[in-house]
């Protein structure tokens, strides 16, 4: 196999303000690459698989910049479908401090990748040299044409024998809770790992349970052809103090992740950077195994600006080995 992994979807330039400021008041804005299948490649090829990132960009300085930074980390970029059209997507994070959440403004309507069709990405070629494809509910949910080009991925996957992952990732201001159930529920029937959290669990398939074990049992009865339903689970007594785990639900077991008490400085990207560690574990070894390195490199990812993880396999082995807060010298 050429690729462990291919990941499809938008990566968008991210631009926020320093020092907790609020958009209407900041004179500056740090700039940052993220999209979440771009941070799940990112995350499982620096665990050591061999990754390749597809989507489409619009061939402008920014568009270059999305695809140099997969680069940066050893993704492949090969496949990306090139436009001298349309534009790229950009969102502005507010980071929050208590009571004031952090927030999210977006601004990526026609951007190259939702103006993406089935038949401009050559998935024959490309999916029979792969063990595994992954996506999530970000991407059917930019427009109707980009709903049937992931269709067309997840069918073709399914054709050459692929392992489908899908992380379900709500977003209400992409598109209603109906409409993200009628399409997610045809995509997840494919699928046979699904990654989420209690809440898009709730939103989108109206699973609604006293206990995270219970949600992930229900969802692999909704969906019998799933292997694993993984579910992350943060608590919040602040904005920048959490607490982090997962458990996954397989072959009528709960099998429980590690937990780690975080000192956030950037939470997002944070569920993409464990699915990343949960496929790569999971492909080498075993559903235990993908707890383990999903939990550990996206509380790893927590604690660096950016949605993209640089964290090392190294460093998630080294903390679930019990590793202290001494400097590492």
């Amino acid at each position: 196999m050429k690729y462990d992994l291919v990941t499809f979807g938008e990566t968008m330039i991210r631009l926020s303000p320093p020092n907790f400021q609020r958009l209407e008041q900041t004179t500056s804005l740090d700039v940052n690459v993220g999209g979440a299948e771009l941070n799940v490649a990112v995350a499982a090829q620096r665990l050591g698989l061999r990754c390749a990132y597809v989507t489409r960009l619009t061939d402008n300085p920014l568009g270059r910049m999305i695809a140099n930074k997969a680069r940066e980390h050893g993704v492949d970029t090969s496949h990306i479908v090139w436009t001298k059209e349309d534009r790229v997507g950009l969102y502005f994070v507010e980071f929050g401090a208590s009571p004031r959440a952090s927030s999210v403004l977006y601004d990526r309507a026609n951007s190259a990748m939702a103006k993406i069709r089935p038949g401009e990405v050559p998935w024959d070629e490309l999916l029979k040299e792969t063990k595994a494809f992954h996506t999530t509910g970000i991407t059917p949910a930019l427009s109707p044409s980009a709903a049937e080009a992931t269709k067309e991925a997840v069918r073709k996957a399914k054709e050459h024998g692929v392992l489908v992952s899908i992380d379900l990732n709500y977003r209400a201001r992409l598109w209603s809770q109906e409409e993200a159930r009628r399409v997610m529920t045809e995509l997840v029937a494919q699928a046979e790992i699904l990654i989420t959290t209690e809440e898009d669990a709730e939103r989108v398939f109206g699973v609604k349970e006293g206990a995270f074990e219970k949600v992930a049992e229900r969802l692999n009865q909704m969906f019998p052809n799933l292997r694993v339903v993984a579910i992350t689970i943060r608590e919040t007594p602040s904005v920048w103090r959490n607490t982090w785990t997962a458990l996954a639900y397989t072959k009528g077991e709960i099998i429980k992740g590690p937990v780690f008490d975080i000192e956030i400085v950037d939470r997002v990207g944070a569920g993409d950077s464990f699915a990343g560690g949960f496929l790569y574990g999971y492909l080498t070894k075993d559903v235990e195994a993908g707890l383990q390195y999903g939990v550990a490199l996206s509380a790893l990812k927590q604690t660096n600006p950016g949605d993209l993880v640089w964290a090392t396999k190294e460093e998630c082995e080294r903390i679930l080995a019990g590793a202290g807060l001494r400097i590492v010298r």
